[in-house]
């Protein structure tokens, strides 16, 4: 499969002022892939070195024992039998089980910068290992290198690139109707909508998305989802730093469904565990945040402040970060995505945690406005110093929500999500878009590149 995160590296790649890059992401969201199947192998064909520090003993070992990059060149060299150059890309994958080589990386940067590195890894299993290797005088045992290192952190695959994936030539459609800012002819735009469920049941996670783009079985991309949650449950301990926080990010990451499929969705912990405080579930939130497992969203209040800072409430919501991984725990029977009673099957909250995913992908921050009524908006979002207030709608719906808040806020122009083909009206300020627009709208965002009407 393709990956839009492909971009990023060759963009990496082509900078000469480059630094040694970390790839971040959660468990099997396709960095090893990404980096030696698509990456080296295309722009280093025979000219890369791979090392898994979870496999690769000998040199796990030696780096463990020096963060010297010349000593390292020179072992690895010695032991691939391959002369290290500039046109050798060194690939160090699973860095989380040998913390050393990420202080070594600093040393890359500075004496070795025209040698070309990625890393790939977890930083919240980084993050544990420093809390327990610490040297006797209470100093890390390895030290993290600030500023001298680039880093991007990939996800489950969006929707535009499951869409690419599984159908370029609608790709090629969508993303011409996108860039003329033209809706679709009705029967594709069904068409297109049709994916948008598919995609809503199969998610982004790569192996049950490939499952599905390859032989088109549901079933078989849902066994597949299974094994994946099941996995990510066992996983937990590899987060933690203790055995009630395993027990409690295994309750919390269990109930994200069941916390959001209600009139009020901000996190409640008594639905976790009874009598529990938020406080409780602070170390597992911050885990599962930083593992990239779970995505949090902010409550915003009233008059919103530039740029927006969380409410002094600290009141949340957290969404489960691949769509596929979501369906699948709320228990829903998989016909219903297919069904033709699917719009009145399915409630909203699978629309706004594929929303979620797909700001977060693009590299949004997620907040979400609370009127003094009942006034609610499902996300803002802040590009270019302006405001845009996202609303997702499942079907039709009213824009009550956003009348309120046009009283206390400026904004640059409303975006509704939905069903609906593309529209935009200078009357409302609202801009229309379906679904399957939105990645593309998720990527202006975050550019700042938002399109004026």
């Amino acid at each position: 499969m393709e990956r839009l995160a492909m971009r990023n590296l060759v963009d990496w790649k082509n900078n000469k002022k480059r630094k040694p890059l970390i790839v971040w992401g959660a468990r099997q969201v396709g960095k090893t892939y990404l980096v030696k199947q698509l990456f080296a192998e295309k722009y280093y064909p025979n000219s890369y070195i791979y090392i898994d520090f979870k496999s690769d003993d000998d040199v796990n070992a030696f780096c463990t024992s020096t963060a010297n990059a010349e000593k390292i060149i020179e072992y690895i060299s010695l032991l691939k039998g391959k002369l290290i150059t500039e046109n050798t890309l060194l690939i160090f994958d699973e860095i989380q089980e040998c913390p050393n080589i990420i202080s070594a990386l600093k040393y890359f940067c500075q004496d070795f910068r025209n040698i070309p590195v990625i890393a790939t890894g977890s930083m919240v299993r980084i993050k544990i290992q420093r809390m327990t290797n610490k040297r006797g005088n209470g100093k890390d045992g390895f030290l993290f290198p600030v500023g001298k290192i680039n880093q991007i952190t990939i996800y489950p695959l969006s929707f535009d690139e499951f869409l690419f994936n599984s159908n370029s030539v609608m790709y090629d459609k969508v993303k011409k109707a996108y860039d003329e800012k033209k809706p679709l002819d009705a029967d594709i735009h069904t068409l297109v909508m049709d994916q948008v469920y598919r995609y809503l049941l199969v998610g982004g996670m790569p192996e049950a998305a490939d499952s599905y783009i390859e032989d088109g079985n549901l079933l078989t991309s849902r066994e597949i989802l299974k094994e994946l949650y099941d996995n990510y449950l066992a996983d937990m301990e590899l987060y933690q730093a203790s055995p009630e926080a395993v027990v409690r990010s295994r309750a919390l990451f269990a109930n994200i469904y069941k916390e959001l499929n209600r009139e009020n969705k901000n996190f409640s912990p008594g639905l976790v565990e009874k009598k529990a405080k938020t406080r409780d579930f602070a170390t597992s939130i911050q885990w599962l945040t930083l593992a990239h497992i779970v995505n949090l969203s902010y409550q915003l209040k009233e008059h919103i402040t530039m740029p927006p800072v969380a409410d002094e409430d600290g009141y949340f919501r957290l969404f489960l970060c691949d769509i596929g991984m979501f369906s699948y725990q709320s228990g829903i029977n998989a016909a219903s995505f297919v069904s033709s009673e699917r719009e009145n099957i399915l409630s909203g909250i699978f629309f706004e945690n594929f929303i979620a995913n797909e700001l977060v992908a693009k590299g949004n921050s997620l907040f979400y406005w609370k009127g003094r009524s009942s006034g609610e908006l499902e996300f803002i979002v802040e590009s270019d110093n302006k405001l845009y207030p996202i609303d997702v709608k499942k079907g039709r719906g009213t824009l009550n929500s956003l009348e309120k808040f046009s009283n206390r806020n400026k904004f640059e122009y409303a975006i509704k999500v939905s069903k609906n083909n593309f529209g935009y009206s200078s009357e409302q300020k609202l801009l229309t878009v379906p679904f399957y627009l939105f990645p593309f709208v998720a990527n202006d965002l975050a550019k700042g590149s938002m399109p004026s009407f």
